[in-house]
C-alpha cells in the first residue's frame, strides 16, 4: 500500500477543518510550527511532538566514505543530522 504524501495544502485543509477555522489561520499554525521546530532543531535542540514523536538534532564525527562511482575512499568532515524517532504510540497504531 503506497500513498501519496499529505501536501501542505492538504494539511491545512485537514487542520482547518480539525479546529474549526479558516485555512488562512491553519497555515499560519503550519508555518509557525514549521519555524519554531526548524529553530530548536538548528540550534543542537530537539522537538517533541506528543503522540508523534521527537525530531533531533545530532552530531556525526569526521568517519571514512566511499565514493561509489568511483571506489575511491574520503574522508567526510564531521557534520550534523537531523534525526526522528518516532512515539511507541504512532507505531503501534499503524500496526493495528
Amino acid at each position: 500500500m503506497t500513498a501519496k504524501p499529505m501536501t501542505k495544502t492538504q494539511l491545512v485543509a485537514a487542520l482547518a477543518e480539525a479546529m474549526d477555522t479558516d485555512k488562512k489561520t491553519a497555515t499560519a499554525a503550519v508555518d509557525a510550527l514549521t519555524d519554531i521546530i526548524t529553530r530548536e532543531v538548528s540550534a543542537g535542540g530537539a522537538v517533541t511532538l506528543p503522540g508523534v514523536g521527537k525530531i533531533a538534532c545530532r552530531a556525526r564525527p569526521e568517519r571514512q566514505v566511499r565514493n561509489p562511482a568511483t571506489g575511491e575512499t574520503m574522508t567526510k568532515p564531521a557534520d550534523r543530522a537531523v534525526k526522528m524517532t518516532f512515539a511507541k504510540a504512532l507505531k503501534d497504531s499503524v500496526n493495528a
